[in-house]
């Protein structure tokens, strides 16, 4: 996408779920991420280049497909914004 002139956020909207979280219910949904993001995103003028989502995948490493494509976005800068609905979807520290 290419991003307007006037937009000062272009924005990754990162949603993961690892298998573990199903224990959770819904309130951590892929689903329910996306409807928060895109919601935190619209009230504050956010434009949204992509989204990236790691359905299945751990959040205790960084090889994770979607991650890496959105760090590859952030380098080339395509993307200098990055929301998420909380750390823990970004990554965790099992230590």
């Amino acid at each position: 996408m290419k991003q307007p002139n006037n937009i000062k956020y272009s924005t990754a909207l990162y949603m993961r779920l690892s298998r573990d979280d199903e224990n959770f219910g819904d309130s951590v949904s892929i689903e329910t991420q996306r409807i928060v993001l895109h919601k935190f995103a619209q009230e504050n003028g956010l434009f949204v280049y992509d989204e990236y989502i790691d359905d299945g995948w751990s959040g205790t490493n960084f090889e994770r497909p979607a991650f890496q494509r959105m760090m590859s976005d952030i380098e080339v800068g395509k993307v200098n914004c990055v929301v998420t609905k909380d750390l823990s979807r970004f990554g965790r520290d099992t230590s």
